[in-house]
This record gives structure tokens, C-alpha cells and sequence, in this order.
């Protein structure tokens, strides 16, 4: 499966995985502070946040950027 994309890093994760991922590492309260949404500053939830986020391509965007950002600290 990875063949087929290999120059895509976000290939065949789930935007629930990446999500639950950030927030394992950062918690809600740091991604409210580095991506400004409400639905990571106000009564968080994964659920609510996949809405949004699947509603939403700028928010998706900024997420998918914080995870490759963290898979890249997370190698070194």
C-alpha cells in the first residue's frame, strides 16, 4: 500500500488516528494554543473535532502540518 504513495507521508493514517496521536503527545490544551480552533480550546472532543476538521480544509490542513512536524521530531 505504501507503493503506491510513497512520497506521501500521510498515506493510509486515518484523520482520527492523527488527531488521537496529537492529542496523546500534546494534549488539548497545547493544540488549542498552536492550531486556534474552537473545538480544541472549548469542551474538546475527538468527535466534535473530526466534524470540524472534516468540514473545514484550512483546520484539516494545519493538523496534518503539526502531525508531519511531529513524526519528523519524533524520528530524529
Amino acid at each position: 500500500m505504501k507503493d503506491q504513495q510513497p512520497n506521501n507521508p500521510l498515506h493510509g493514517i486515518t484523520l482520527e488516528n492523527i488527531l488521537t496521536r496529537l492529542v496523546d503527545h500534546y494534549g488539548w490544551y497545547e493544540m488549542g494554543i498552536v492550531i486556534n480552533i474552537r473545538c480544541f480550546n472549548h469542551d474538546p472532543s475527538i468527535k466534535s473535532s473530526l466534524k470540524f476538521l472534516r468540514r473545514t480544509p484550512w483546520a484539516r490542513k494545519r493538523v496534518e502540518e503539526l502531525y508531519l512536524r511531529f513524526i519528523t521530531e519524533a524520528e530524529e
